[in-house]
């Protein structure tokens, strides 16, 4: 799905290419075909035609004016042939012999044939399409990284930006994220994407440079996935769409589906309200086109069915499953069929309907293998609905028989185990069994910590060990945990996404339990600034962060400071008007008595009277 297709190159002529003629179709755009992942990479699949000789791939036309492969049509006396001549021929037919292979394997045999024939830059194309050919079937990134650097070389001679360059960049790019160097990745498809920027500057076609940025700016938001850095992915996925809304029919299936892949990844950052947007055009979009029954549409439904479920309005969440269920049903896709029957009746639950859900899991076990992940998920909703009835014996019994076929799978699926690990440790911690919960817990990290591309997954589950450990009194164990999780968190989703500011929260309190109150001043402060920009300074969330800020002055005995952050408390409690009544009482009866205090200790309080700085190693917590 992220490979460089090949027949980028198909419609290469044997004719040369001037810096200025264009390469690339003017109508390309990918031919994927699957959305299951968050984060997909395609690359451009097709040169255009061009009009001038270049190099190895075109042959010279006084040899197709003059030359006849048919050998009774030569006359009596064959003229004579020069050495030179003779040569040219020669690569001609090398030429033709990589041009006509299709298998990578005939691809490297011709290539081989060609070395003793060409020099080096003459190569640099045929290396170019070698490597995307190894590139798409994805078998070897070594030998893909090999002739990637080879066409660079070949190509990049006189430091001229061209699309070939682009391309060759574009290609180490992806070699690199194959073989997980995503630093190298990212830096050299950052150089293919300034050097198609400079193209366009130099009043290159801009419908030529589209399809190669396209695939640059997938490759990126592939990359920055895997590094965490899911914010910017995030931006490369919105100029992905926006390319493709430039080049195609507004109404394309193509169009459709580049809008369900930012759906999906407004999804993986919890921005359900923007994913909902995105979804419901990729969906009008398909039924339009495709009618109400075809699969893309199934998975838009599928795909809109979790959104409706993270903004909780779970009836239209189901209403959407039934829907999707439906198409799938009748196109006889057995295995996603099941995947959504398992989302109903985890969505039953969510509405209390427990007793339907664990009917509906009991006809979903008996289509499942004895040892199958997807009997596992079976049981680990069997356990939440009976968990919700606190059926607490059965719940568990239903959780271990799931933790036994995980534990086959952890070598095989790690990501898939590491999440069902996740959930099942929700499930204990339900029912206050926290040890249990934190041991599933830190083998769930064991497992991510193997993974670069899962640091986002890393650190919520470092999170939730934090929290736990706070929750049980082990509140210097919970320290590095929530450190760890606010690093890698911040990087993934953004400095100002309202997860990070839980758990500088979390961090906060658990400094102010032991007994460092400057510290928890600071993480609060940072807490409060986050809350206030994500979800504004009304929330509850951000007020109970304004408390606690108040509270961590108050034990440093810096009562006009907590005094001020009480009132801002008070103020915004007042904001929701009788539904917050007892709230607003408990926040006055606060500030009453820091007033109290503050009278008897004011005139030695002089030297606390400004705010604490944020802490320097948290800087961009506070940039917007």
């Amino acid at each position: 799905m992220r490979k460089s297709p090949i027949s980028l190159f198909s419609h290469l002529t044997r004719q040369r290419l001037k810096s200025s003629t264009p390469l690339l179709s003017r109508n390309y755009i990918s031919d994927r075909t699957s959305s299951s992942s968050s984060s997909p990479l395609v690359s451009p699949t097709r040169f255009r035609p061009c009009t001038e000789t270049h190099g190895l791939f075109f042959k010279s036309s006084q040899f197709q004016a003059n030359l006849s492969r048919n050998m009774n049509t030569l006359v009596e006396r064959s003229p004579q042939v020069s050495s030179r001549q003779r040569k040219s021929m020669e690569k001609s037919e090398l030429e033709e012999a990589f041009e006509s292979a299709k298998t990578s394997e005939e691809m490297l045999k011709a290539f081989k044939n060609m070395e003793s024939a060409f020099d080096e830059r003459e190569l640099g194309l045929a290396s170019l399409k070698v490597g995307l050919k190894l590139d798409q079937e994805g078998e070897d990134p070594e030998k893909t990284l090999s002739f990637a650097t080879r066409a660079l070389k070949a190509l990049d001679r006189d430091d001229k930006p061209s699309l070939p360059v682009a391309m060759a960049l574009q290609l180490l790019g992806s070699a690199n994220y194959s073989l997980k160097r995503f630093s190298d990745s990212l830096g050299y498809l950052n150089m293919a994407n300034r050097a198609l920027g400079r193209l366009e500057e130099e009043g290159f076609d801009v419908r030529d440079i589209r399809p190669v940025l396209h695939a640059v700016q997938l490759e990126l938001a592939n990359v920055k996935t895997a590094m965490g850095r899911r914010e910017e992915a995030l931006g490369n996925l919105r100029k992905c769409l926006e390319i493709k809304e430039l080049m195609l029919e507004k109404d394309s299936t193509e169009l459709g589906k580049a809008n369900r892949d930012l759906a999906e990844a407004y999804v993986a950052l919890l921005n359900f309200k923007d994913a909902l947007c995105f979804c419901m055009k990729a969906l009008d979009i398909h039924r339009q086109q495709l009618g109400q029954n075809s699969v893309e549409v199934a998975h838009d439904r599928r795909l809109l069915a979790v959104i409706y479920t993270g903004l909780e309005e779970h009836e239209k969440a189901l209403e959407q499953n039934e829907l999707s269920q439906r198409v799938l049903k009748n196109w006889g896709l057995s295995s996603d069929l099941l995947r959504a029957e398992i989302d109903a009746a985890n969505m039953q639950i969510a509405l209390g309907k427990f007793d339907e859900a664990i009917d509906t899991l009991k006809l979903v076990v008996q289509q499942t293998d004895k040892e199958s992940e997807t009997r596992a998920l079976v049981f680990i909703s069997m356990g939440k609905a009976l968990c919700n009835q606190e059926k607490f014996a059965d719940a568990k019994r239903c959780l271990e028989i799931s933790c036994g076929i995980l534990d086959k799978k952890e070598t095989v699926s790690p990501v898939d185990v590491a999440e069902a690990y996740s959930e099942i440790s929700m499930q204990y911690e339900s029912m206050n069994e926290f040890e249990t919960a934190i041991s599933l817990l830190k083998r769930t990290l064991a497992l991510l910590e193997k993974l670069p591309q899962e640091q986002h997954s890393e650190g919520s589950v470092s999170a939730r060990i934090g929290w736990l450990l706070l929750l049980t009194g082990k509140v210097s164990q919970a320290v590095p945990y929530l450190e760890s999780a606010a690093e890698r968190l911040k990087e993934s989703f953004g400095p100002k996404h309202f997860g990070v500011g839980y758990i500088y929260n979390n961090l906060g309190a658990a400094y102010l339990e032991l007994d460092r109150p400057q510290s928890a001043a600071q993480m609060f402060a940072v807490a409060k600034d986050i809350m206030d920009f994500s979800l504004g300074p009304h929330h509850a969330d951000s007020i109970e962060s304004c408390q606690n800020l108040s509270k961590a002055y108050d034990a440093m005995k810096s009562y006009a400071l907590a005094i001020q952050f009480q009132q801002q408390v008070v103020d915004a409690w007042e904001s929701h008007g009788p539904s917050a009544q007892d709230e607003l009482k408990e926040a006055h009866r606060v500030l009453e008595q820091l007033k109290k205090k503050a009278r008897g200790t004011f005139a030695n309080d002089e030297h606390t009277t400004k705010a604490l700085p944020l802490p320097q190693t948290h800087p961009s917590a506070r940039s917007s």
